[in-house]
């Protein structure tokens, strides 16, 4: 068996260095860093748009086009997390928290370095783990169920309590309330419709894609706007220098890479689990594990990025794993792959890891080379991507907001996809301004469908019985005791419960109180519109709503009635943990400055909408580029025109002609169709 397995390797490392299958390597490599780099569109569309390119290619050629692309979206999702705090998907949204902050004091191209570093080397033993594990882990996997699938699940929410960093009752609020989002849409077991509002934009669920991007980008943006100046005030740092030594943190920090490349390997093999809660996980790991990292992380530590992108990109190997050994995709690009097996006559399972073994591994080493390749590539042009940190704020912002609304426009191609990305925006931006953790919403609204989906499986095939399954009893255990820690270490550093309880006194209110009224009031209208549907559809909505609304008046009663140095949602030592999010930057400013230029900031995002609801979107992109970049600069016309003419190009070619995109409707597209012919976005 062994003999086999390294003759099939051999072999298939052989094949994959014929000239052609390389030049295909290679053109999926290009394909998957930009659609990194660009916010929100994510390597799922360009799979989906290579699918048909492959029919002509042997199987093993278009696996590596195919694995070329989607390997290495990973790798160019971090360089717009890290100059300008725009996740470039879901899965680089904790490399904010850490690459902006080192980017903001000049350390770009350290931050970018140990991104594609660490990137490299997690997909690289991602891949390895794969090759290694696929013909052992077979028997493993079959055993496996939805019991096991919901433990791994609910291990993940545990880690909220990590994620809330100083304020635990505020992030189980906040994760209660993604949770709760998730419920939206049609029920799966008896089909009611929940939290639609009446809209058929919200039967297929809440779009992942466009709440992310206005959960963490826009309000980066936004205080970018009000603060008026550079991401990066001085490229001091962001230089060959800088580069040398954010490869060199990788290497010095090689544990943690292996730690996290085993964690998203390992997660990415699970089905279900998504990309956009891996990097949250191996970023929680490494604030538990690392020396320091409860004083560091947050503020533009290196290890948050290496332990984000270390998991983002190991995940792809692991998702392999049970593609290839059972059929079942490991994400929703996986499934686009098992479009191309059947295109190419591929059948997984016991094939796949016998008379096709070759090309099981021409698919370990696709992975493997595509990352390398891909860092090779940022390598070289990551200088120039650091200096766009130090730009005026004028000069990016217009570009990069009409990347970020096409690509919250990919969640569904709705009109509803603009509304939600506005509205989790103003959200987000709020939650930040009054320190309120973002990631732990991010977290439960990516797993509460998960779980409550294989909740009801379990319980349908297995009755009671699920919960005494060995390995669920265990992970069960390891969940109980995160999230219970650090109400255990608060209480130990009280003198106990009844030193908890002697801090009460005389209410105090402030305007930051108005966020806990808002949610008490949110959780009470979910309870009061869950209690009409049946039994099956609304015990997970009322249970985890009753115990959200219980968070969240508990943390107001906190920090209305505790004493000021026991105040704000925690009772331990004022240093003891770290704010898990960013800290806004608006903080010199005064309120009413914050608060004007904050409505100005919304404002042109109302006014882009209004317009692309008139005009189309790519009448408007140059429209609106002229507009900010002279009544908020004013730039010169000598850099108006050139960038509003290539934005323009860039999104006409890419998105309406090569992705071909369906625009939603426009007033004056139903007022004159035949404008149509000229204007195809209208």
């Amino acid at each position: 068996m062994e003999q086999g397995m390294l003759e099939a390797a051999t072999s298939a490392f052989a094949m994959m260095f014929d000239p052609w299958r390389m030049f295909l390597l290679f053109s999926g490599v290009i394909m998957g860093l930009v659609l990194g780099i660009l916010p929100g569109i994510g390597g799922l569309a360009g799979t989906a748009l290579l699918l048909p390119f492959t029919f002509g290619l042997d199987p093993v050629a278009a696996m590596a086009l195919l694995l070329g692309l989607g390997a290495t979206t990973a790798t160019g999702d971090p360089i717009p997390a890290i100059l300008f705090g725009v996740p470039g998907g879901a899965g680089s949204a904790a490399t904010v928290l850490d690459g902006l902050p080192m980017a903001k004091r000049g350390e770009a191209s350290r931050a970018l370095s140990a991104a594609y570093m660490s990137s490299l080397m997690g997909g690289v033993f991602g891949a390895i783990l794969m090759g290694l594990t696929i013909p052992i882990l077979r028997p493993i996997m079959l055993y496996i169920g939805s019991p096991e699938l919901l433990a791994f699940s609910v291990l993940g929410i545990s880690f909220v309590a990590t994620l809330s960093g100083k304020a635990p009752l505020r992030g189980l609020t906040a994760a209660a309330l993604g949770i709760m989002i998730a419920m939206t849409g049609s029920d799966p077991q008896t089909g009611t419709l929940r939290y639609t509002f009446d809209t058929l934009y919200l039967w297929e669920g809440a779009p992942l894609t466009s709440i992310v991007l206005g959960f963490f980008a826009l309000p980066e943006l936004a205080d970018l706007a009000i603060a008026r100046t550079a991401i990066a005030g001085n490229m001091a740092k962001t230089d060959s220098h800088g580069m040398l030594q954010g490869a060199k943190d990788c290497f010095k920090h090689w544990w943690l890479i292996v730690r996290c490349s085993w964690l998203g390997a390992a997660l990415g093999a699970v089905p279900g689990i998504g990309g956009a809660v891996v990097d949250w996980l191996a970023y929680g790991h490494a604030v538990r594990t690392e020396k320091g990292a409860a004083q560091t992380f947050g503020t533009g530590d290196v290890r948050g990025v290496i332990a984000s992108e270390s998991a983002n990109n190991a995940r792809e190997g692991g998702a392999l794993v049970p593609t290839v050994a059972f059929g079942v995709p490991g994400s929703a690009g996986m499934a686009i792959l098992l479009g191309a097996f059947m295109i190419h006559g591929l059948v997984p399972g016991p094939d796949m890891l016998s008379k096709n073994l070759h090309i099981t591994y021409s698919m370990v080493w696709s992975v493997a080379l595509a990352n390398i390749v891909g860092a090779g590539l940022c390598y070289i042009f990551s200088e120039q991507f650091a200096r766009l940190a130090t730009l005026r704020y004028t000069l990016i912002m217009p570009s990069v907001l009409g990347i970020i609304y096409i690509g919250a426009f990919q969640g569904s191609r709705n009109w509803g996809d603009m509304w939600t990305l506005l509205i989790f925006g103003l959200l987000g931006w709020t939650m930040k301004q009054l320190k309120w953790p973002r990631p732990p919403l991010v977290l439960g609204l990516v797993l509460g469908e998960i779980i409550e989906r294989y909740l009801f499986i379990s319980i349908q095939r297995y009755g009671v019985d699920w919960f005494a399954r060995p390995i669920v009893m265990g992970i069960f255990a390891i969940s109980l005791f995160g999230l219970l820690r650090p109400l255990l270490q608060d209480v130990r550093k009280e003198g106990g419960v009844m030193g908890m309880l002697s801090g009460y006194g005389k209410p105090h209110f402030q305007r930051e109180n108005l966020m806990n009224v808002f949610l008490i009031c949110v959780f009470g209208y979910l309870l009061w519109e869950a209690s009409t549907w049946n039994f099956s559809a609304k015990i997970v909505p009322m249970i985890v709503g009753s115990l959200g609304l219980a968070f969240c008046s508990i943390s107001f009663l906190n920090e209305v009635s505790r004493r000021p140095a026991l105040s704000a949602d925690r009772v331990a030592k004022p240093d003891d943990k770290i704010h898990m999010d960013l800290e806004s930057d608006t903080g010199h400013l005064a309120l009413h400055v914050v608060l004007v230029r904050g409505l100005i900031f919304f404002g042109w995002l109302l006014a882009f909408m209004g317009s692309m609801a008139v005009v189309g979107i790519i009448p408007t992109v140059p429209l609106f580029v002229v507009l900010y970049m002279r009544l908020e600069g004013p730039e010169p016309w000598k850099l108006v025109v050139p960038q509003a003419i290539c934005l323009t190009v860039f999104i006409w070619f890419v998105f309406d002609q090569l992705l071909t995109i369906p625009w939603p409707p426009t007033y004056l597209g139903t007022a004159m169709p035949w404008l149509k012919e000229f204007i195809p976005s209208i």
